[in-house]
Formats: structure tokens, sequence, C-alpha cells
């Protein structure tokens, strides 16, 4: 027990490391947890700005619903550059490349602040086309717009969070990560009730207030990373010169960076079109399908942690030319992943009603909610493989196999099959619901073909 508390402290605690030799379960452990908490404090941004929200009104919840799921494309491009930034660094780091390791961070902030620039432009001015696109009514346009405006504007921030944890995370340095979601959540906890309810000296804002909190937890979370990265006694201490565009090494991380935005892209704008067949249904229900998809978020971001912990083992391990321990590593961390998920996919279907009672007091919302979140946490014995496998493919720099199994399983499956059921056959809303553990569980089958093939131990970074 002891050696376990001591194992738990080093993990919370942090270091840079490389996880090449030794024992693959305490380079999990040490790895996974940070990650998780990670995970955790990331999902609490969507938790608790849903939860405070939900007191204002329904209407307020249905504009995060439907901007959240627009800026879902934002964080592709975060999580599309988290992933390269994970495969790069980890190469470097496991080949004992650390000049190279630094520099590849340098590049992935140039490269955030160049793309999150036109993000941020393009969604700020047009925020209430973009609601009425969505099929937002007249009401919640008004309402959101600013909300929108926000959200958009702050995409440098979310994309500069991302992607600088992701090359954290391939640095072995996950804790750190962890620490600066840690920092951006309290500061969003504190801000939001004072913001949307106007406690104090400050002015009632509503779902507006809620953006704000939101945008400057992460700034400051951001600001942390920034001050670790350059820590002078770090050995991936960052330096100016490292700033200094190289077309090269943006060459590299760009190629990376487009097939895991593309992946996750495709995934995201899946969900704008299922949001938009809910949305004809009426705000009641995409305001509980919204609270039903924030506790899913909640539960499966912890499991992303292991996810991701196998994509920096597998990206340390393949550059110290260990392909077999790479491989052994990513079934380990699924079996974990398998037993977690599964726990809690029981106690959220037993629990569902009163998990969204806890967000809505409508009996509408938590009749749309509770279903929802029974069906949806159906498949976590698919996610739990389907997500390690397809992020160690990631991780090891191949983002073209998991790009093109989600072009299929979310296009061509998921897609049409919401459609026929919901509307073409009158299911309704839980013919939506349907297709996404439909979807998933064929994902997660193709990947474990894909990844057991062996192809991925062939790429290069």
């Amino acid at each position: 027990m002891k050696k376990w508390f001591q194992l738990l402290r080093q993990a919370i605690r942090g270091s840079e490391e490389s996880f090449t030799e030794g024992s693959i379960n305490r380079a999990i452990f040490l790895l996974s947890v940070p990650m998780i908490l990670e995970m955790v404090m990331e999902s609490l941004f969507a938790v608790v700005d849903i939860f405070f929200v939900s007191k204002v009104s329904t209407e307020a919840v249905a504009v995060v619903g439907l901007t959240e799921s627009v800026i879902t494309l934002v964080y592709s491009v975060a999580i599309g550059l988290s992933t390269a930034a994970t495969a790069t660094i980890a190469r470097r780091v496991g080949e004992g490349n650390i000049n190279g390791a630094r520099h590849a961070v340098g590049q992935v902030i140039v490269i955030s602040l160049a793309i999150s620039a036109v993000t941020a432009t393009v969604g700020t001015w047009f925020a209430g086309d973009i609601l009425r696109i969505m099929g937002a009514d007249a009401k919640v346009i008004e309402l959101g717009t600013d909300f929108a405006r926000i959200q958009f504007l702050s995409s440098p921030v979310v994309i500069l969070l991302y992607s600088l944890s992701g090359a954290l995370r391939g640095a072995g340095s996950a804790a750190t990560a962890m620490r600066s979601l840690i920092v951006a959540n309290c500061m969003n906890m504190i801000l939001g009730p004072i913001l949307i309810f106007g406690l104090g000296p400050f002015p009632e804002l509503g779902v507006t207030g809620a953006a704000l909190a939101t945008a400057l937890g992460r700034s400051i979370g951001v600001g942390y990373q920034l001050f670790s990265l350059t820590k002078a006694q770090r050995s991936l201490g960052l330096l100016w010169a490292d700033l200094r565009p190289n077309p090269e090494t943006i060459a590299t991380i760009v190629k990376v960076a487009t097939g895991g935005t593309v992946q996750f892209l495709i995934g995201s704008a899946s969900w704008i079109f299922l949001t938009r067949i809910l949305s004809e249904f009426g705000s009641d229900v995409v305001a509980g399908y919204t609270i039903a998809i924030r506790v899913i978020m909640f539960t499966l971001l912890p499991a992303w942690g292991l996810a991701n912990a196998a994509a920096t083992l597998v990206g340390q391990n393949l550059g110290a030319g260990k392909p077999d321990r790479a491989e052994k590593s990513v079934w380990k961390c699924a079996s974990y992943n398998f037993i977690f998920l599964m726990g809690l996919a029981i106690l959220m279907f037993l629990g569902a009603e009163e998990l969204i009672g806890l967000f809505s007091p409508n009996p509408e919302v938590i009749a749309t909610g509770k279903m929802a979140l029974r069906v949806l946490c159906l498949g976590y014995a698919a996610y739990a493989y389907g997500m390690v496998v397809i992020q160690s493919l990631n991780g090891a720099g191949d983002t073209k196999t998991p790009t093109v199994l989600n072009l299929i399983c979310f296009w061509a499956i998921e897609i049409p099959v919401a459609y026929v059921l919901a509307v073409m056959m009158n299911f309704g809303p839980v013919g939506v619901f349907v297709s996404v553990p439909v979807a998933e569980s064929i994902l997660a089958l193709l990947g474990i073909w894909r990844f057991r093939l062996g192809k991925w131990k062939l790429v290069k970074v």
C-alpha cells in the first residue's frame, strides 16, 4: 500500500520522463493518473457551465448546446494539433533528441496562433448566422449571439490549451498539463456564478457570463502552461528561438495534425448534424440531449486519459525502436479502460433520471436526457477499446487510418441511421440516440482490426 501511495504521489507531482524501459504497468499508471485528472478537469468546464446555465432558462441551455455543437469544429483543430504534438514530441523524446522536441513545441505554438486567428475572426463575425443555420428560434438567437461570439473569440486559448497539453503529454510531463486544467477550472468555477448571476459588484450577464468565465479560466490555464514551458530548470525549457517559424518542422507537424484535425472534424461535424435533427423536436429535446452529452463527456473524458497514455507510450517506444513494447502497452491500457467504463455504464444506466434531474427540473428535459443517457452508455464497452486503439494509431503518427474509419462510421453509418430512425421511421429523438452506440461499436471493431495488422509500426514522424 505504501508503494502505491508513493507511486500515486509521484504521478501527481510529475516529471519529464521517458517510458521506454521498466514496468509497463508502472508507465501506464504514471501517465494515466495525471491524464485522467486532466480529462476530468476538461470535462468539468462543460458540466459546470451547463449546471449554472440551466438555472437561467431552458433557452439558455439550448444556446449552449447549439453553439457548442459548432464550436466542436474549433475543438477538432485543437485536438488535431494536440495529436500531432504528442506524436512528434514523444518520438523525439524516445530518440533522445530533446532539442528537437523543444523546437517542435515552439512550432506548435506558432501554428496554433495562426489557425486560431482565422477561426476567431470568422466565428465572431458570423455568430448570429451560425445559430440561425443550426435551427435556433428568434429568442435563442437573441439570447445567445454574444455567447457564441465570445466562444469563437476565445479560439486561441482553446487551441493552445489543447495543443500545449498534447506537447506536455508527449514529453512525459502529463502532470503539468493536469495542473494547468486544475487552475483553469478553479477560475471558471469561481467566475461562472459571479458573472452569470451578477454576484457582488458584477452585473448579471446570464449565459454570456458563462462564456466569459470559461474564456478567462482557459486563458489563465494557458498562461500557466507557457510559464511552465519556459522554466529554466526544465530540460524542455522553451526558448524564444524555438518560436522562429521553421518550414520543415511546421510541415511535419501540419502533416500529422491535418490527419488528426480532419479525423476529429468528421466526428465533430456529425454531432452538428445530430443536433440539427434534434432541433426539429423543440428546445426541450435539445436541452435534454445537451445535458446528457455533458454527463457523457464527464465520464468518457477520464477514459481518454488512458487512451492518451497509450498514445504517449506508442510514440516513445517507437522512437526507441521497441514496437512490441508499444503494442503490449496498448492492449493493457484497453483492458483497464474496459473495466473502468463498464462499471460506470451500470451506474449511469441505473441513475440516469437522478443525474439529469441535477441539471433541470423540467419534466420533458429530464425525460429526454434520461433516455439519451441510457441509450448512449450502452456503447461503453465498444468505446473502451475503440478510443484506445484509435488514439494509439494517432500516437504512432498514423492519422490517416482513423480518419478513414471515422468517415465511414460517422458519415456513412451514424448520420443516415439517425435520420432514418428519427425522421423517416418516426422514432423521434431516440432514433438519433441509437445511432451513436451503433456507429461507435463499428468504429471499435474496425479500429481493432486495423491495429492488429501492425502497419502503424512502420510510420515515420
